[in-house]
């Protein structure tokens, strides 16, 4: 069955995909485990598959994309407005499948992996500075408490 739009909820182990028709009946509502899910794609026809935007999600819309899906990240903030009652994984992925065929949405790009190790390496550096400043800070707060406060002889 020809299923043109695909929502998948993505989690640490297991992930919900949400696969709905041309005039949104649902297909496919299902929990697929971490090593099911580039098979379970690798058998369908390309379509568009829409995720929440998050560190992972530009992982798996690149491994999806060189299997020919057209792929869109959805920041997490649009995604909660499509949400109907409570948090779950399928009603999150039913959530995603709903946005993404919304033709205002406003996606984001999916970033390389040149990208994300910039991202990492600048992460990193900013980390250092912190640390540093707050090593810097906590050596003259010490300085400033023996000069105005003496130990007692």
């Amino acid at each position: 069955m020809n299923v043109p739009t695909i929502g998948v909820g993505l989690a640490k182990n297991i992930f919900q995909v949400h696969g709905i028709t041309g005039n949104d009946e649902v297909v496919s509502n299902k929990p697929l485990r971490r090593a099911q899910l580039l098979p379970f794609f690798a058998q369908r026809v390309p379509c568009l598959i829409g995720m929440e935007a998050c560190s992972g999600a530009h992982h798996w819309a690149q491994e999806l994309t060189t299997l020919g899906y057209d792929v869109r990240l959805i920041p997490p903030m649009y995604v909660r407005a499509h949400v109907k009652r409570g948090k779950s994984a399928a009603i999150d992925a039913k959530a995603i499948c709903e946005a993404v065929t919304r033709p205002t949405m406003q996606f984001v790009a999916v970033k390389t992996v040149e990208h994300q190790a910039l991202l990492l390496i600048h992460r990193a550096r900013a980390l250092l500075v912190r640390q540093r400043t707050s090593r810097g800070a906590s050596r003259v707060s010490s300085d400033l408490q023996r000069t105005f406060w003496p130990a007692k002889c």
